[in-house]
């Protein structure tokens, strides 16, 4: 089935497929190196359903569902990459085992702050832990919560519309320790709904459906419209910390904004493949100067490419695309549906739907 997911982690290769199998694969500096090392899977009926690389203390999570309790509830394992090595996936161990993590329950991985957050549905308990030492760090109990954004250093917590609906309250926490920075109530029209309310550093942004966005400063109250005619509802976002801008993905166009409302880049060729913005086909690089993306091809062409563009200016810096006549590569660049750059080796990975991983290299 198809690769959903790559993660590279030093000189392992993860691939994982839309059937929940995981592989973990070694990348040598010579051929006779390269080779897959294990299944990440312990069980016949574990589906894993994603990955994340905890650079924090070099271990794979795995995010996985089982056959016995009818795929419903999140379970978590930590498998050190010197495991991997060693095709010893089994010696990993479990996580967050107290938590009943099943559907709405969720676990979110937060490497910028260095934490996880959980819900346990069953209970209406949000937890913080520690990422490096899975250490619980504080609860949080409180059944009006409708929603948890994290940024740096902060937690927004987005509550349930007023009786009224004309505002809904906010806090402001600490994501070290759980206190309350600053509580407030942002004024919303009562009979449109809610688009997005997001939330960067000091930053709160809030777009109702028809309505400008609005961006507002938490610190001194100061607010920005921007006229929805000139931002639209965007499928998704990634905030980009080093540069105080952020990236909107909207239909198969990527743009850049600042927290004026300004749109700041707009690229000269980088219209994504995909329509619906899948993020696992997209790498931004850890200096967050570079996207790297399959896109359509400016000629029509029935193939992708692999796209490098400057997010700051939005030139393009190089295309991969298939040479005339080469079916090997042909086929590599048809239909991708994973894509990760390991900046270390500075190689490109991408998965197709045919299951297979390419390896791009100078």
């Amino acid at each position: 089935s198809k690769i959903t997911e790559i993660v590279a982690a030093k000189d392992v290769i993860f691939a994982l497929a839309q059937s929940g199998v995981c592989v973990a694969y070694s990348r040598g500096s010579i051929e006779a190196e390269n080779g897959r090392l294990c299944f990440l899977n312990v069980s016949p009926d574990e589906v894993i359903r994603s990955l994340f690389y905890n650079k924090a203390n070099n271990s794979i999570i795995t995010v996985s569902v089982y056959k016995q309790d009818n795929f419903s509830s999140l379970n978590c394992r930590s498998t050190p990459l010197e495991y991997i090595r060693r095709r010893d996936p089994g010696a990993g161990f479990s996580l967050f085992e107290t938590e009943s993590l099943r559907y709405p329950g969720f676990v979110e991985f937060d490497d910028v702050n260095g934490k996880v957050l959980t819900y346990s549905a069953a209970d209406k308990i949000y937890k913080v832990w520690d990422l490096k030492n899975y250490n619980h760090l504080y609860s949080i109990h409180d059944n009006n919560i409708h929603e948890i954004k994290i940024s740096p250093g902060i937690m927004l917590l987005i509550y349930h519309k007023s009786a009224s609906g004309g505002h809904v309250p906010l806090k402001i926490l600490s994501i070290d320790n759980g206190d309350v920075l600053q509580s407030f109530k942002h004024q919303i029209h009562r009979s449109r709904k809610i688009d997005f309310i997001e939330q960067f550093n000091e930053k709160l942004l809030i777009k109702q459906e028809y309505e400008n966005l609005q961006i507002v400063d938490v610190r001194t109250g100061d607010r920005t419209d921007v006229g929805c005619s000139h931002f639209m509802t965007p499928s998704a976002f990634i905030f980009l910390y080093e540069n105080q801008l952020f990236l909107t993905f909207r239909h198969r166009n990527v743009a850049v904004w600042n927290f004026r409302g300004e749109k700041v880049t707009t690229f000269e060729d980088h219209t994504l493949w995909h329509p619906d913005c899948n993020t696992n086909n997209i790498y931004i690089t850890s200096q967050q100067d570079l996207i790297i993306s399959y896109c359509k091809q400016s000629d029509g062409s029935e193939l992708g490419s692999i796209n490098v563009s400057s997010i700051l200016n939005g030139g393009s810096l190089a295309r991969i695309s298939a040479r005339q006549g080469n079916a090997r590569e042909r086929m590599a660049l048809e239909d991708v549906t994973a894509l990760f750059y390991n900046e270390e080796r500075n190689e490109i990975y991408t998965g197709n739907k045919d299951g297979r991983v390419h390896i791009w290299t100078n």
